[in-house]
């Protein structure tokens, strides 16, 4: 035990000694630690994102889509993705076959179409949903100011809308002043008649809820929905609800021209997704290691010829073979775990500032990753340079100028 900190400390006489090296050399490390660590958090703050998403539209709820989103041939539960270029053209008939269905609390068919939004000064990028009253309940939207279109306002057609927050923000120097005010989209002028609280969603905090119907014509001239949601008066009917929402569309569609989805279904997919995405992050990130590595060997080789007469000392007074490669080992070690460390330090402070506005997470996996992989680092790419000074020859490394 004595040996080894003896050697931990002669490591650390050397790096005082040569303070600028031993920073260059741990910047390699650090960085591809860094790498790894922040690919990983972003990784998982994405994926938190997406399910605090889901979360957010409140439980027993069912999403139907066009086309078959969900291979079940794929082998991994769930092909998530394909069906949205095709399959069916949901119109209002499916919204009055779908609320005939059992233990149906709710229908809410929504249309979504992104263009620029006007208040006659200036135009920004934005997203006009369409759908019914009872969407506000479906996705949890809350009012800031003003108030949500009603069922009179979908019978009528009327160009009224919700403006959300971010959108608001973009078109008006005060956002709850929207109220009241006169937007255009396309050459159709809607009045908003409220402000949503800002959800964290883009195409709803950018965009404006109106009524489906007031889309039909330049908006929306085929009067189709790009998705259905349905919500069941509990967590016990959903399965009843998935099965009579299948049949009562089976009557006019194939099976493979839509999907009737639940919330559950959708997350085990992304997860999946993201599982496979992490391990490529985590890849990538590699190489910033491998490169790191590569610097700390010519590094080390550098040291051990800058070293020879002193290497050629020791072993004239008795230090082995092994005593000399435990020696340069330790530093490389060392070197790898100190970048390994700062790089972890560093992660974890810019991870906490990012989480102010978006959810990056880190997780034990990184950390392990981090800590292990530097320290491998150090032993491979340090175990050649410090078998050359191991082996070199007492009477020519004393001899050497």
């Amino acid at each position: 035990m004595n040996q080894y900190k003896n050697l931990v400390a002669s490591s650390f006489d050397d790096f005082k000694r040569n303070k600028v090296r031993t920073f260059l050399t741990s910047l390699g490390i650090m960085v591809g630690v860094m790498s790894v660590v922040l690919l990983i958090a972003l990784g998982l703050g994405l994926k938190n994102y997406i399910e605090e998403q889901f979360e957010s539209l409140g439980a027993n709820l069912l999403i139907i889509f066009p086309g078959n989103v969900f291979s079940e041939d794929s082998g991994t539960g769930g092909n998530f993705g394909a069906g949205f270029a095709g399959g069916a053209n949901f119109d209002e008939k499916d919204v009055r076959t779908l609320k005939k269905v059992s233990n149906v609390k709710y229908v809410v068919p929504l249309f979504s179409k992104s263009m620029a939004i006007s208040n006659g000064k200036e135009k920004k990028a934005g997203y006009i949903n369409g759908s019914s009253d009872e969407a506000f309940e479906v996705m949890n939207i809350e009012i800031e100011e003003g108030r949500t279109f009603n069922k009179s306002d979908l019978t009528g057609r009327a160009k009224k809308g919700v403006m959300g927050y971010t959108m608001a923000e973009k078109l008006f120097a005060d956002p709850l002043s929207a109220v009241g005010k006169t937007v255009k989209a396309s050459d159709i002028r809607f009045e908003i008649i409220g402000v949503a609280k800002k959800k964290g969603d883009r195409q709803m905090d950018d965009g404006i809820f109106v009524p489906y119907t007031s889309t039909f014509g330049s908006l929306n001239p085929n009067k189709t929905f790009f998705a259905i949601y349905l919500g069941t008066d509990s967590e016990d009917s959903i399965q009843s609800v998935k099965v009579g929402a299948k049949e009562a569309l089976l009557k006019r569609y194939d099976e493979d021209d839509f999907s009737v989805t639940e919330q559950s279904q959708i997350l085990s997919s992304v997860n999946q997704i993201f599982g496979i995405i992490n391990t490529i992050l985590i890849a990538i990130g590699s190489i910033s290691l491998f490169v790191g590595g590569i610097g700390i060997m010519n590094i080390m080789y550098s040291t051990v010829t800058e070293r020879t007469k002193e290497i050629g000392i020791r072993r004239a007074i008795g230090a082995t073979e092994r005593d000399i490669l435990l020696q340069f080992l330790m530093e490389s070690v060392i070197l790898s775990l100190l970048g390994g460390i700062v790089g972890l330090i560093l992660s974890g402070i810019i991870v906490f500032i990012v989480r102010f506005f978006f959810p990056a997470s880190l997780n034990l996996t990184a950390i392990l990753v981090a800590v292990i992989v530097s320290s491998i680092i150090g032993i491979v790419f340090g175990v050649f340079p410090a078998r050359r000074a191991a082996k070199l020859s007492p009477i020519e490394a004393i001899r050497y100028e």
